[in-house]
């Protein structure tokens, strides 16, 4: 298979091994739970790749779907490349905004998704598939980063979503009217799309012109071009009338079976039985939906100028630069949904931005009664104040009341476009929804016109209910960082992590009992951690022989983590245990602190 090759790469590919794990540490207040808990609904504030690595102890393999909408890399986001990887070249690049006349920025974009996409893909059930928005920037390089992570052979589909629906014709040379969402599946033999739900144009076409007593139906071809040796009968009529398909033309079903159809009224003949048949198909016979499509219209799912309406009527922002110019609409994720989810399902977004995946997985539970659950990941400073925010006020209801702006349009303004043409097609907005708003005004923003139509508006929506809790990225669960006794994890993080880092296997806290050290169970092995998350207590604990006989009886064998052991071989045979000291040697923290 061809592999790209990007600056950097030789660095990044296993890196994400190498992130170490972080804890997630609850804020209460933040949250709309009543005790945060990292198997509810979740927001997460810290970088992206160290959040996805510290999921993985109670996520791996339980999210459905993944949705993700990185930066398109277009050279006007404004991001940087801040991956603490042990390279030269890579440290050169920490903190720097990649923008378009850096030469590397294509190099920095592949580099910053490589170990995200790995970890997303350990996070995937074995039947989960993940969705990426991007456009033209990066379509390439992303299609042969997702071939070389997720395997080409797991590729399903890449989706033309239309996110504008009047052309720019101030554009230099096409009118980009779409994005593109690119999905690939964990394992393509066990992923399966759910049917979407037909909509009305569709169930409209099904009429029942014949007073069929099995309800409407849709009349399709009987004939095909097909080569088939029974296909060239001819056939009569009601009326008489004599048809065979022509030339090049065959019916696709046998003599025999054309009759057993006309026979149970299954046959078309036209109004007056003049026509060439077709065969009947009934809306109550017919799957309960249709196969998704590639070409996702906006009628369909949105398109930016909802999207922006839509965040702009959740909060409430000072200035229309602050709104997000890559919002996406909540329309579009919940197609995502209705594809790739179940009711019970686990959806990750680890780009969060605005938080539409909660938005979208809120509002298709309401819709279908389901339970699914959202993961968010925001790395910025908004990750309260607006990726929060909208959740808050998604789930409780939230009044509007001030200027809802629609953008109408939005061109690049320099000395040689300020001519009469433009002026034109202002004026020619302004006629054509003048009256559709209160006021349409014209505003400059950083070297751009952007008309808009403003109403004034009092709104109250009603809140779709559920709840979430709001976790910081916390401090790496390194060795320098547990030597001073300074900053010991709590049992339950070191339990996940001991247990997922020594099994493989996902932590389910329900399974723990801190009184006996019990964490999990394995096809082999029980497992059991001595600790305790304080200096003067942690000191007096290692395996001994009154610790090992009082472990609960049984035939399994015993994974004990501890700080220290004082048994013989013979003594840990004996007792069926296999011994592994504590990671970040916290044994030799304590020495330290008392000498």
């Amino acid at each position: 298979m061809p592999r790209l090759h990007f600056k950097g790469k030789v660095f990044v590919e296993n890196h994400h091994l190498a992130v170490p794990f972080h804890e997630l540490l609850p804020v209460r207040e933040k949250g709309l739970s009543e005790k945060a808990s990292l198997h509810d609904n979740l927001i997460v504030h810290g970088d992206n790749l160290r959040a996805l690595k510290s999921l993985l102890p109670n996520y791996h393999g339980k999210v459905k779907c993944v949705y993700i909408d990185p930066p398109y890399n277009t050279g006007n986001e404004g991001w940087a490349y801040n991956d603490n990887v042990n390279s030269p070249l890579l440290r050169n690049w920490l903190g720097k905004v990649v923008d378009r006349d850096d030469l590397t920025r294509h190099d920095k974009w592949c580099c910053m998704m490589m170990p995200r996409l790995k970890l997303l893909r350990e996070l995937l059930r074995e039947d989960g598939a993940i969705f990426v928005s991007i456009d033209d920037n990066e379509v390439h390089h992303l299609r042969s980063l997702m071939d070389e992570v997720f395997g080409e052979e797991n590729f399903l589909a890449t989706a033309i979503w239309q996110k504008v629906f009047s052309p720019k014709n101030t554009a230099k040379y096409f009118s980009e009217d779409h994005d593109y969402v690119m999905a690939y599946a964990r394992r393509i033999e066990a992923w399966c799309p759910n049917l979407i739900e037909r909509g009305e144009r569709a169930v409209k076409r099904y009429k029942n012109p014949d007073d069929d007593p099995r309800g409407p139906w849709s009349s399709s071809d009987l004939t095909a071009r097909n080569f088939y040796s029974q296909g060239t009968y001819e056939v009569t009529s009601p009326s008489g009338k004599k048809f065979k398909p022509s030339v090049g033309n065959y019916f696709r079903v046998s003599p025999e079976r054309f009759a057993e159809l006309d026979a149970d009224g299954r046959v078309w003949w036209g109004k007056g039985g003049n026509n060439m048949p077709r065969l009947k198909r009934f809306l109550a016979e017919v799957k309960k939906g249709v196969v998704p499509q590639t070409l996702w219209l906006h009628t369909d799912v949105g398109n930016t100028q909802e999207a922006k309406k839509e965040l702009v009527s959740t909060l409430q922002f000072e200035r229309s630069e602050d709104v997000f110019n890559t919002v996406k609409p909540s329309r579009l994720v919940r197609r995502i949904l209705q594809i790739a989810t179940d009711p019970d399902s686990i959806i990750l977004d680890s780009f969060a931005g605005s938080g539409t995946t909660a938005h979208a997985v809120l509002a298709q539970n309401r819709e279908d009664g389901g339970n699914r659950r959202f993961i968010l990941v925001e790395c910025e400073d908004y990750a309260d104040t607006i990726t929060a925010e909208r959740v808050r006020r998604v789930i409780n209801g939230y009044a509007f009341k001030g200027t809802q702006k629609t953008e109408l349009m939005r061109e690049e303004i320099t000395y040689a476009k300020l001519s009469d043409k433009l002026t034109g097609s202002v004026k020619a907005i302004e006629e054509q929804y003048g009256d559709d708003y209160d006021r349409i005004s014209r505003q400059f923003e950083k070297g751009e016109l952007v008309v808009a139509g403003e109403t004034a508006v009092v709104e109250h929506t009603e809140g779709l209910g559920g709840a979430f809790s709001y976790f910081e990225l916390g401090r790496p669960m390194r060795q320098e960082s547990l030597l001073d006794g300074s900053h010991l994890p709590s049992w339950e993080k070191l339990a996940s992590y001991i247990f997922f880092t020594a099994t493989g296997q996902e932590f389910d806290p329900a399974e723990t009992n801190r009184d006996t050290g019990f964490v999990g169970r394995t096809a082999s092995h029980d497992v059991f951690l001595l600790y305790e998350p304080d200096v003067e207590r942690l000191k007096n604990l290692a395996l001994t022989l009154p610790v090992a006989s009082a472990l609960p009886s049984g035939e399994r064998k015993r994974l004990v983590f501890a700080p220290a052991k004082y048994l013989d071989p013979e003594f840990l045979h004996k007792y069926r245990i296999d011994f592994q000291q504590l990671p970040f040697q916290i044994y030799e923290a304590i020495e330290r602190l008392e000498s």
